[in-house]
C-alpha cells in the first residue's frame, strides 16, 4: 500500500513538475497571441485606409477625363462602378478569419484596379489631358497611393503569417488553447496575379 502511494507521488509530483516547465517556457510568450493578432488587425486597418484614400481620389479623377475624352462613357462608367462596388464591400477585423469576405474584398479591390488601369491607358490617347495640371497632380496623387497600398497589403500579409504561425506553434498553440481558445487564423491578402502590380500612372 505504502509503495503504490509512493508511486503515485512521485507520477504526480512529475506531472507536476512538467507542467510548471511547459508553463515557465510557455511563460515569456504568453502575450504573444494576443499581441501578434492586434498587429495584423492594425495592419488590416491600414489597408483599408489605404484602398479608401484610392477610392476619395477617383470621382475628381473621373471628372478631369471626362473633360477631355466624354466620349470614353464606356471607361468611365465602369471606373464608377468598380468604385462603388468596392466601397461596398468592406470587412471589419471580426471577419478576417473568414477566408470567402477576404476573398470578396479582394476582388472588389482588384476589379477597380483593373478598370482603373484602363483609365489610365485610354488617357494617352489625349495629349491635352495628359498635360492637364489636375490630371497631372491627380495622377501623382494615385501613383502614390498605389505604392502605400503595396507597402500596407506586404504589412498586413507579414502580420498574418506571424500571428498564424504562433498559432500553429508550440508553446504558441498550446497558449492559445489554454488562454485563447476563440483565436483563429486569419486568412492572408494576396492579389491576384494579374493584379500584383499597381495600375501604371506614370507616362
Amino acid at each position: 500500500m505504502n509503495h503504490r502511494l509512493i508511486d503515485a507521488v512521485r507520477r504526480a509530483g512529475a506531472l507536476f513538475a512538467a507542467a510548471v516547465l511547459a508553463l515557465s517556457v510557455a511563460g515569456c510568450g504568453v502575450n504573444n497571441v494576443p499581441t501578434l493578432e492586434e498587429q495584423a488587425k492594425a495592419r488590416w486597418g491600414e489597408v483599408q485606409n489605404q484602398y479608401q484614400r484610392r477610392a476619395d481620389l477617383i470621382p475628381n479623377l473621373v471628372e478631369t477625363v471626362k473633360g477631355f475624352a466624354r466620349q470614353e462613357q464606356e471607361v468611365l462608367t465602369s471606373v464608377i462602378e468598380a468604385r462603388a462596388k468596392a466601397t461596398q464591400v468592406t470587412i471589419d477585423a471580426s471577419q478576417l478569419s473568414d477566408p470567402e469576405a477576404v476573398k470578396r474584398f479582394q476582388e472588389a479591390q482588384g476589379q477597380l484596379s483593373g478598370a482603373l488601369g484602363r483609365l489610365l491607358a485610354v488617357s494617352e490617347n489625349y495629349p491635352d489631358l495628359k498635360s492637364n495640371q489636375n490630371f497631372l497632380a491627380l495622377q501623382s496623387q494615385l501613383e502614390g497611393t498605389e505604392n502605400r497600398i503595396a507597402v500596407a497589403r506586404r504589412d498586413y500579409i507579414a502580420a498574418v503569417q506571424s500571428y498564424n504561425t504562433e498559432l500553429r506553434t508550440i508553446p504558441g498553440r498550446w497558449i492559445a488553447g489554454w488562454l485563447y481558445p476563440e483565436a483563429k487564423p486569419m486568412a492572408a491578402f494576396e492579389s491576384a496575379p494579374e493584379n500584383a502590380a499597381p495600375p501604371k500612372v506614370s507616362f
